[in-house]
């Protein structure tokens, strides 16, 4: 068993991209900027966008935080988007999610220029994302497919169950593992809550993607000897036993479920750090595509 350490590659990433940026300062080249909105409290949120200003700092990226509070009305936050689509000095926008319920998702990725969507969000780029056309790719998949390569992992003619179908990972997930690529070439399973026999697809599955977001839900007995591991869940569960009071918790019962794999990502440390790093690769190729 060999752990996917995704610490080690997202530094890897990030210090490529640090030395692209260097060149680009030195040449008196534009540098990428992020413009990260952020609206309410949500604790978990504030963690997200910290991280990923801390990152771009980390590379050479300049960055916009953009706070606004918990009661905006969504026709301020599209205003915000506007004006930042027009700001030509600005390559990339991510709004972080999730917003406050009386803000309809679907209007503010909608609003957001697909030339800047670096979260991959848009329709524009989930339709380029199924053609197989150049596209910005949801960060935490495309993380995903970085760690596979990072680690030379073979997938081609393998058998891969995705759990769980959300439009930010589970869907985008299964397309790329079915793609004609390297890594890709999956014989891919999309599961969900109504999935019948699941125990019998996981079982019998060479990589399982899992982003169900209920915490050790994959136990051992779902698992074939030599399976690759890919645990997207997150979850905070209640630990006296901790300083902060919780755990953090992934969907594999990584105890039992490691010793039978070939590979598994840990939580945390796995897939998180791979989000943020395709996130600013993301970043990188906007600015690289408008002023080359």
């Amino acid at each position: 068993m060999q752990i996917l350490d995704g610490q080690l590659v997202s530094r890897t990433i990030k210090d490529r991209l640090k030395i692209d940026v260097a060149a680009l300062v030195a040449d008196g080249k534009k540098i990428p900027h992020l413009a990260a909105v952020l609206v309410g409290n949500n604790g978990a949120s504030e963690t997200y966008v910290a991280a990923k200003v801390k990152a771009c700092a980390e590379i050479g990226f300049k960055s916009t935080m953009v706070r606004m509070e918990e009661t905006t009305s969504e026709s301020k936050l599209l205003a915000v988007i506007e004006d930042l689509n027009k700001n030509m000095d600005v390559d990339g926008i991510l709004v972080q999610l999730p917003l406050p319920a009386h803000i309809s998702d679907e209007r503010v990725i909608l609003a957001i220029d697909p030339s800047k969507d670096v979260d991959g969000f848009h329709p524009v780029n989930v339709g380029k994302l199924v053609l197989g056309t150049p596209s910005f790719i949801s960060a935490t998949p495309h993380g995903i497919m970085l760690l596979l390569e990072h680690y030379k992992i073979d997938t081609a003619g393998k058998r891969a169950a995705v759990l769980g179908r959300s439009n930010i990972v589970g869907r985008p997930m299964s397309i790329l593992l079915s793609a004609n690529t390297l890594p890709g070439n999956c014989t891919v399973t999309l599961c969900h809550s109504q999935t019948r026999h699941l125990k019998e697809i996981t079982s019998t599955s060479d990589l399982i993607v899992s982003a169900r977001g209920r915490p050790e839900f994959l136990k051992a007995d779902m698992v074939k000897e030599g399976a690759v591991i890919i645990d997207v869940g997150i979850t905070r569960v209640a630990d006296a036993s901790k300083k902060s009071g919780f755990a953090l918790k992934g969907d594999v019962d990584f105890g039992a479920v490691a010793p039978k794999s070939s590979f598994i990502t840990p939580v945390p440390g796995g897939v998180g750090p791979m989000t943020i790093a395709a996130l600013m690769k993301n970043t990188f190729a906007a600015m690289k595509h408008k002023h080359g």
